[in-house]
């Protein structure tokens, strides 16, 4: 790719957000990131990447965390930096990638070279993918995805100062999914990106 392209990819749990962000890295032929950077952090710091997982796009608990100095006290957050400085030092080298989640909506804001994608999907498809991929009844599911939403919104709206989670006006593009299908999605989203770019 001539041209430095970084694509975010905030998603409603269910709605194959991540699949799409993988896909259409490939498709774009450019790294694709998530909770992968981890493997970096915990490289680069001599730490177990299992444990910082646990913190991954968490919120922090406000009265168990407190900030001194500019140090936080919280795995939480200072997983969260972690990940957004190492993602601003990619952007910095003029790498292109696609990344889901990690407020990157916020941290490349205002750069030519990047575009932010919202992928929601209609709620019976949603519920209907998580009781296949994670083996639960349509109940568990429903409460699956809403706890996941609501800790993604938690997390979101914690760090990024410019626009809510799943809020239309805080992205480009926003996307449903279930009208295209997964492959559709990517596609459609592809031609998006050329349209930019050739501008």
């Amino acid at each position: 790719m001539d041209k430095q392209l970084i694509v975010s990819i905030g998603r409603e749990y269910g709605s194959a957000g991540h699949e799409i962000g993988r896909k259409l890295a490939a498709k774009l032929e450019i790294p694709f990131y998530d909770r992968n950077l981890l493997d970096e952090i915990a490289q680069a710091k001599n730490a177990d990447a299992e444990i910082l997982k646990r913190y991954d796009e968490k919120p922090r608990i406000p009265f168990l965390s407190r900030t001194v100095r500019g140090y936080s006290n919280s795995p939480a957050e200072n997983v969260a930096e972690l990940q957004f400085a190492l993602l601003k030092s990619k952007a910095a080298d003029e790498d292109s990638f696609v990344i889901v989640g990690r407020c990157s909506d916020e941290i490349f804001k205002g750069l030519a070279c990047y575009v932010s994608i919202f992928i929601t999907a209609d709620m019976k498809e949603k519920v209907a993918r998580v009781m296949e991929k994670r083996g639960k009844s349509e109940k568990e599911a429903l409460k699956t995805i809403e706890r996941h939403d609501k800790t993604r919104r938690l997390y979101h709206d914690h760090f990024c100062k410019n626009g809510k989670w799943g809020q239309a006006s805080t992205y480009d593009l926003c996307v449903n999914s279930s009208v295209l299908g997964i492959d559709g999605t990517v596609d459609f989203i592809c031609q998006y990106i050329e349209k930019i770019q050739a501008k």
